[in-house]
C-alpha cells in the first residue's frame, strides 16, 4: 500500500463525467501486427519493471487521506490488452477517429488505470498501439521512460522466465482511516524536519526562498484573463484527435540558422497554427496572444524510474498577433528566457507542495471547484516531453513512429502534445469533439510554421 502525493491524487479528484484524465500516446509499428497471445506475452514479461500495473485505486472511506494504490487481487492482464481493426482502408484519418474514440472512454477505476489496444488494418501493411494511463500514474516525462520500458530495445530480446505473482492482501476500512490520520498526525514532525534542513543548508534554503518569490510574482500576471476567445467553453466527454509531423533535424536547422531553443521553434509553430485556427474562425489576431500552460519537469536526477507526477508550470504568451514567422520566434524566444529567470516553474512546484498540508477532503473539494469555475487565464495547453533517442520495438516489430496525446479539463478546448522519437517530432492534438470540428486546420497550420522557418533559415 502506498499513498498517492497531493498532485497525484489530483488528477482523480479533476476528473468528471467530462474531463478524463489519462495521457497516452499512439506508435505506429511495421507489420505484421502480432497475434493476441504473443502481444500479451511480451507485455506480461515486462510487468515485474512496473508495479503500479498490477495495482488499483483505494479510496479512505470520507476522504479523510489521500488515496493509495493497493494490489489487484484480480488482475487480468486480458482485461488490458486490447485488440481491434480498422476498416478497410485503414488510413490515417480512420486511426485518429478510432483514437478518438479510445481516448473519450473514462478508465475503470476499480481496476489498474492502463489499457494498451493492438490496432491491425492499416495500410502498407503496418499497425498500431494506441496507450493510455492514468495521470494519477505517471507524468509526460516517467511516462516516456514508461515507454521505452514496455518496449524492447532489439527486435529479439531475451524474455526472463516468467515468474508467481502473488498480491498483498488488501487492508480493512480501519486500517486504511488509522493510516491516514496517524499520517496527519505526524506532520508536525515533518515541519520540524523541515526546520532541520534549513539549519542544515540555510544558503542553499535561501536561494530557493529568493526564487520561490521571484516565481510567484511573475505568475501574478496570470490570475488576470485573457481576451475572450471560442478556444474556451463548456466542453463535452468525447474528443477529437489529429496530429502534425516534423523533425529534430529540421528545428535544428532553424536554431542554427536563427537561433532560440527547440522549444522556442515548437512554439513558434504552434503560434502559427493557432493565427491560422482563429483566422478561420473569423477572429480578430492583431495585437492578441494565446495564453498556454507549459508543464515543466522537476524531477531531479536521483528520481529517474519513479512512475509519479513530478511536474510544475510555466504560462507562456502565444504570439498569434505576428504574422511573420522570424519575428515570431524572436518573440518567444525572449519571452521563454524571461519565465525562465522568471522562476515560475520553482513556486509552482512548490505551491503544489504545499497541498500537501491540506486536508484530503479540502484538497477534493477544491480541485474539483477550481477547475469547474468559469476562466479565461489559460487558453490551451502545450507539453514537450523528449522521447527515446534509440530505436524501439514491440514482439519484433520496428516502431517507426509515435504521436502523444494529452487530456483537457475545466474549459480547455484544445491541448497539445510534442513528442520526439529517433528524428521524428511529432505533435498530437487533442480537441473537443464538439467545438473543434476544424482541429485540422490547427494541425496543418504548424506544419506551415515550421516550413516557413525552415524556409527562412536558408
Amino acid at each position: 500500500m502506498q499513498r498517492m502525493s497531493p498532485l497525484d491524487a489530483s488528477f482523480l479528484h479533476l476528473e468528471d463525467d467530462n474531463s478524463s484524465m489519462h495521457i497516452g500516446s499512439t506508435a505506429i509499428f511495421e507489420g505484421p501486427a502480432p497475434t493476441q497471445d504473443e502481444f500479451q506475452a511480451m507485455v506480461a514479461s515486462k510487468l515485474p519493471l512496473v508495479p503500479r500495473y498490477r495495482q488499483k485505486v483505494r479510496f479512505v472511506p470520507l476522504e479523510l487521506g489521500r488515496p493509495v494504490w493497493e494490489d489487484d487481487p484480480h488482475f487480468n492482464i486480458r482485461y488490458h490488452v486490447r485488440h481491434t481493426a480498422l476498416p478497410t482502408p485503414g488510413g490515417q484519418v480512420q486511426l485518429r477517429n478510432l483514437i478518438g474514440r479510445v481516448m473519450s472512454q473514462m478508465l475503470d477505476r476499480t481496476k489498474p488505470l492502463w489499457e494498451m489496444w493492438v490496432v491491425e488494418g492499416l495500410e502498407d501493411g503496418h499497425w498500431a498501439l494506441i496507450s493510455k494511463v492514468h495521470h494519477a500514474m505517471v507524468d509526460g516525462v516517467s511516462g516516456t521512460d514508461l515507454l521505452a520500458v514496455m518496449l524492447d530495445a532489439s527486435p529479439e530480446p531475451e524474455r526472463p522466465a516468467a515468474a508467481d505473482w502473488q498480491p498483498e492482501a488488501p487492508v480493512s476500512n480501519a486500517r486504511l482511516i488509522a493510516s491516514a490520520l496517524g499520517e496527519r498526525a505526524v506532520s508536525p514532525y515533518e515541519i520540524v524536519r523541515g526546520a532541520r534542513r534549513i539549519v542544515r543548508a540555510p544558503r542553499q534554503f535561501a536561494t530557493e526562498v529568493t526564487e520561490t518569490v521571484k516565481g510567484l510574482t511573475s505568475m501574478a500576471g496570470v490570475a488576470m484573463p485573457t481576451a475572450a476567445t471560442s478556444l474556451n467553453g463548456p466542453i463535452g466527454p468525447h474528443r477529437r484527435y489529429s496530429w502534425a509531423r516534423g523533425s529534430v533535424s529540421e528545428v535544428k536547422n532553424v536554431r542554427s540558422g536563427l537561433g532560440g531553443t527547440l522549444n522556442d521553434v515548437v512554439l513558434a509553430a504552434i503560434s502559427q497554427g493557432f493565427r491560422e485556427l482563429l483566422q478561420s474562425r473569423g477572429e480578430d489576431v492583431n495585437g492578441r496572444t494565446v495564453r498556454s500552460l507549459v508543464p515543466v519537469s522537476v524531477r531531479r536526477a536521483g528520481e529517474k524510474g519513479t512512475y509519479n507526477n513530478r511536474v510544475s508550470a510555466m504560462f507562456a504568451e502565444l504570439p498569434v498577433g505576428i504574422a511573420d514567422p522570424v519575428e515570431r520566434l524572436h518573440a518567444v524566444t525572449e519571452q521563454l528566457a524571461r519565465l525562465k529567470d522568471s522562476k515560475q516553474a520553482v513556486a509552482g512546484d512548490v505551491l503544489t507542495g504545499l497541498a500537501g498540508f491540506a486536508p484530503p477532503v479540502l484538497l477534493a473539494v477544491g480541485t474539483r471547484v477550481a477547475f469547474r469555475a468559469p476562466q479565461r487565464n489559460i487558453n490551451t495547453v502545450t507539453t514537450n516531453v523528449p522521447g527515446p533517442r534509440v530505436q524501439l520495438y514491440a514482439a519484433g516489430r520496428k516502431m517507426l513512429e509515435a504521436f502523444p496525446y494529452v487530456p483537457l479539463a475545466g474549459r480547455v478546448r484544445i491541448g497539445i502534445a510534442i513528442f520526439s522519437y529517433l528524428d521524428t517530432l511529432n505533435f498530437g492534438l487533442t480537441g473537443d469533439y464538439d467545438t473543434t470540428e476544424d482541429l485540422d486546420v490547427l494541425a496543418h497550420g504548424i506544419e506551415a510554421g515550421m516550413a516557413d522557418l525552415v524556409k527562412a533559415a536558408g
